[in-house]
Parts: structure tokens; C-alpha cells; sequence
């Protein structure tokens, strides 16, 4: 067989660039871990900003996500950001959800609507092209509060405390889970502002780690992540430019 045909018989079965993913949960996910020194964090923080929004009706989840520690031992974690959720009022949501050890993770009531009655997917009038600070903390031991800050007006919004054991939060990163044909138009978000405190004080970041979720597992293989001036971008429906396990400096 010629080399030619070769490449293009196994990349059949090497990529999926049309068609939805085939994952268990139907999503293609891509993430940004985060290289942080092995210090109990208090809190965490990034800044997230959808430069190009989607133009189908499926589910987009941009979110930033810890995971919830009582000393070595891990307890669960949650996971704070937008959506775009085609049945939420302008295809707009927020969600600060988790999981523990027996399942999903109980937390307080939210002051904010939900069409669907879930209580970790609120109504959210979010905004294309506007800058919003995600930031998981605890108020108080056992809860964990997760809030979105519009960086245009400075309003903050607490969505709601999760319930953890959890002292401290751990293996922080940042992701875009979509629910999309591989094939769909680009939705294009942005990154940036990582920051993590210990004991009050910051802690350096240097680093990210790109993970796109494979083939194997379903994924598509046409996401990517790019820099900008201004942080890191996350790009469904492109050609991969980075390849997976790339550690990218930060500045």
C-alpha cells in the first residue's frame, strides 16, 4: 500500500474530527492543569472570557475545578463556571457542582433561579466578550463557596457553598467540556489570571499541562489551545496545534 494511503487508512481510526464524541458522559473535554507547588491551597481563582460564542444548540461547559483534600486523603471536588445550556434562558447558566465519596455533594441552597430545578445549574445572564472571575473558597470549614465576579461591573454572585470534609483544595485546573459535533463551528474561550493562595498567601503558578481527552476515550481530536497576549485560549472545531501533555510556561 502506498504510504498516502497508508496514513489516510489509520487515521480513520486515529481521529475524530466529525460527528459527536462518543465519551460515556457525550462531551469532548480539554484542560489546563495547573503546575502548583505541593502546599494545602485555601483558594482558587482564574478569569474566564467566551470570545466566540457557540452557534449550535448544545451543551458548552467552561469551568474551573479543584479538588477538595483532609490531609492526603481526597474527598471530592467541584466545579465552577458558565454554560451554554440551549434550555436556560438565552442559553445561559451557571454551575458549581461536585462529587464526593458517596456521589454528588450536597451544598446550600442558591439564591438564584433554575428553569430545570437543578440545584447546581442556576439561571445566569452572562455575557459574550465580558470577563468573569471564577473563585473557590471556604468561608467557614465544611463549605465551600463558589462565586462568579463580572469584572465589567465588579458585581459578584455567589452561587451557592458545597458541602466537603475536605480541609483544603488541591490539583487545580481550568477545562471547556462540549457537548458539540467535532465538526461544528469554533467556540472560542479565554484563560487567564490563575491564582492560588496558601495559609492567605499567594502561591506561583509557572505552568499549565495540556490534557485533551483522547481518541480512545472518545474525544474529539480537532480542539486546541493556543496563547495569547493576553492568557491561554481553548478552541473546539480547529486543527490541534498543541499536542497533549505539553507543559506551556505562563507570561
Amino acid at each position: 500500500m502506498a504510504p498516502g494511503l497508508i496514513a489516510r487508512f489509520f487515521g480513520r481510526f486515529t481521529t475524530r474530527d466529525k460527528g459527536l464524541p462518543t465519551s460515556p458522559n457525550g462531551a469532548s473535554s480539554f484542560h489546563l492543569i495547573w503546575t502548583v507547588p505541593g502546599v494545602p491551597l485555601d483558594e482558587v481563582s482564574a478569569t474566564f472570557e467566551l470570545l466566540g460564542e457557540p452557534t449550535v444548540p448544545r451543551l458548552y461547559f467552561w469551568a474551573l475545578q479543584a479538588s477538595f483534600l483532609q490531609g492526603n486523603v481526597h474527598r471530592g471536588g467541584g466545579h465552577l463556571g458558565l454554560q451554554w445550556h440551549p434550555s436556560y434562558p438565552g442559553s445561559r447558566a451557571v454551575n458549581w457542582g461536585g462529587y464526593g465519596d458517596g456521589g454528588e455533594l450536597d451544598g446550600s441552597a442558591s439564591s438564584l433561579p433554575s428553569t430545570l430545578g437543578n440545584a447546581n445549574t442556576r439561571d445566569f445572564a452572562w455575557e459574550t466578550g465580558v470577563p468573569y472571575r471564577f473563585s473557590i473558597a471556604a468561608p467557614e470549614p465544611g463549605r465551600w463557596r463558589g462565586t462568579v465576579t463580572n469584572l465589567g461591573t465588579g458585581e459578584p454572585t455567589v452561587v451557592r457553598d458545597l458541602y466537603s470534609p475536605g480541609t483544603h483544595l488541591g490539583a487545580p485546573m481550568v477545562w471547556t467540556e462540549a457537548f458539540c459535533r467535532c465538526d461544528d463551528p469554533p467556540a472560542v474561550a479565554r484563560w487567564s489570571g490563575f491564582r492560588a493562595t496558601a495559609k492567605g498567601t499567594e502561591v506561583p503558578i509557572e505552568s499549565v499541562r495540556l490534557n485533551y481527552q483522547s481518541f480512545a476515550d472518545g474525544g474529539c481530536t480537532n480542539t486546541t489551545v493556543r496563547r495569547d497576549p493576553s492568557g491561554f485560549l481553548q478552541v473546539t472545531g480547529t486543527e490541534r496545534e498543541i499536542p497533549s501533555g505539553r507543559v506551556v510556561p505562563i507570561g
